[in-house]
């Protein structure tokens, strides 16, 4: 059965309109960080929850918090803290007095788009209570189990571990994560161009100028977009290149890879390759696309040895030598 790639062509075009649309708006606060408002909406459109890591001050949450403006749905902030508790985040029961029954009062999490601000600041408890709503999009309060709304997406931001009052997550959780976003200082141009926008204290405003019906719209077409066999086939060199360097071909890896990444990064990685094509108005995915968000999807997911770290080698730098090494279709 052949697939009518033209066809599917027509049918993406159609449906990423949107694409600019929301980006120009978002445009109006947010100066450059294209690669960031790309990797959000590759969660938005894969229902792939958001990692993002920098200092203070990179407009990490000003960012989450513009996307969630732009789209005519429910969006809560939560503010990560030692002294959270789950219940802070999920609800509780609460007496009434008059029926003298428990009823469930929900907590933030009972949201279309969560903001988990500085997550590595809060304690395990709270993380593991995330994990839940994260990977099964449902929380229980008491005895009864509540399913949450569609779209459910978890933005989370954090400061790099080594600073003071932080947590390392588990990397049970930091797996729940599809995409891993490193934030990086604006140039000069752009420094320059944040002092004239807001040097006096405002915030531009945006408009909400997507709805909710068509997101998920626009999910259901990513689906559909077209990967050849030969782009199937590169996506499963580069995560087995991870657990097997030598393998690979990769000698020079040997005893620097504690764990390689697991099949939940083969799927992430096709479902952000095709959004990433999506947001090119492309209906087939190339080899480009998942070398572009490769490294965002694997770069937690690779877990270096203590021979490594000795050598300062980071995860980033075995995977760079991982696309740089296999054969690309």
């Amino acid at each position: 059965m052949g697939v009518d790639i033209a066809q599917i062509n027509e049918r993406i075009k159609e449906e990423s309109t949107f694409v600019s649309l929301l980006k120009s708006e978002m445009a109006k606060v947010i100066v450059g960080q294209p690669r960031m408002v790309d990797r959000l909406l590759i969660g938005l459109l894969t229902r792939g929850h958001i990692l993002l890591e920098g200092v203070p001050g990179l407009a990490k949450t000003l960012a989450i918090s513009t996307l969630a403006q732009v789209i005519d749905t429910n969006f809560k902030r939560i503010q990560f803290t030692p002294d959270l508790l789950p219940a802070d985040l999920i609800g509780t029961m609460i007496y009434n007095q008059k029926t003298g029954e428990f009823i469930p009062k929900k907590g933030p999490l009972f949201s279309n788009i969560i903001l988990a601000d500085e997550i590595n600041r809060a304690p395990a408890k709270v993380q593991s209570a995330l994990l839940e709503a994260m990977q099964e999009r449902q929380v229980t309060i008491g005895d009864v189990t509540y399913k949450l709304d569609d779209p459910f997406l978890v933005l989370a931001t954090q400061n790099p571990i080594e600073q003071e009052g932080t947590y390392p997550l588990p990397e049970a959780q930091v797996d729940r994560f599809m995409l891993k976003l490193k934030i990086v200082y604006p140039t000069r141009e752009e420094e320059k161009e944040i002092l004239e926008r807001m040097g006096k204290g405002s915030i531009p405003e945006v408009s909400k100028v997507i709805k909710v019906d068509k997101i998920i719209s626009a999910r259901d077409a990513v689906n559909e977009i077209y990967m050849d066999p030969k782009v199937e086939d590169y996506i499963i060199s580069l995560v087995f290149a991870t657990r097997e360097p030598q393998a690979a071909g990769l000698a020079d890896l040997k005893g620097l890879i504690s764990y390689g990444a697991s099949p939940r990064a083969t799927l992430f990685l096709t479902r952000a390759a095709r959004a990433h094509a999506f947001i090119r108005g492309r209906g087939y995915v190339t080899p480009e696309d998942v070398k572009s968000v490769g490294m965002d999807v694997l770069r937690h997911r690779v877990i270096t040895t203590y021979e490594a770290e000795a050598e300062n080698i980071t995860s980033e730098d075995i995977l760079q030598k991982v696309f740089d090494s296999i054969e690309v279709p």
